[in-house]
């Protein structure tokens, strides 16, 4: 078991309750193709602010071929980003930020404890601790697989103005 407690007990969650299959995520998270790091959403706590979703590390990966050749190691940065698409979601769903898209903002206190290859499911675990509506946002997350703690921290996401940003 982890040296920190899990915000929620992972033999708790009915994997097969889906809240929010991938089309639905889509629905709040701006992320496409090979930038999807959200599999489902199966667990919602209001009331403590947490929620909870996975992603499933298969052998089609695009980090696959170069991190690294012959020993495929999910890069510390896309279980950032995968943890960020988790925050995100559950904030802008419940419109915490007042914001048309979250972005990065910062990290603090990430640890990388475990790792984490394809066949994986990192089940990836947010709490909302602070919001302040058209400033910043602060998550605790916790990132897990077969009940090892694999990565967690602290994240804070910023609105972005999408209207200058140039499309493409």
């Amino acid at each position: 078991m982890p040296s920190k407690p899990l915000f929620i007990d992972p033999s708790e969650i009915d994997f097969n309750h889906v809240i929010a299959d991938l089309e639905e995520i889509r629905r709040v998270n701006p992320q496409r193709y090979e930038m999807e790091q959200l599999t489902a959403i199966v667990y919602e706590d209001l009331t403590n602010n947490i929620c909870v979703g996975y992603k499933d590390v298969t052998r089609d990966e695009f980090w696959i071929r170069g991190h690294m050749p012959n020993m495929p190691l999910m890069p510390g940065v896309m279980m950032l980003e995968a943890a960020a698409q988790m925050c995100s979601y559950f904030a802008q769903k419940h419109d915490s930020l007042g914001a048309k898209m979250i972005g990065f903002g910062g990290l603090e206190d990430v640890r990388f404890r475990d790792l984490v290859i394809p066949g994986d499911r990192l089940i990836l675990m947010c709490k909302l601790v602070k919001a302040r509506r058209h400033r910043m946002i602060t998550c605790d997350f916790q990132g897990v697989v077969r009940q090892s703690l694999v990565v967690e921290g602290t994240l804070k996401g910023i609105p972005i103005p999408v209207d200058r940003v140039p499309a493409l």
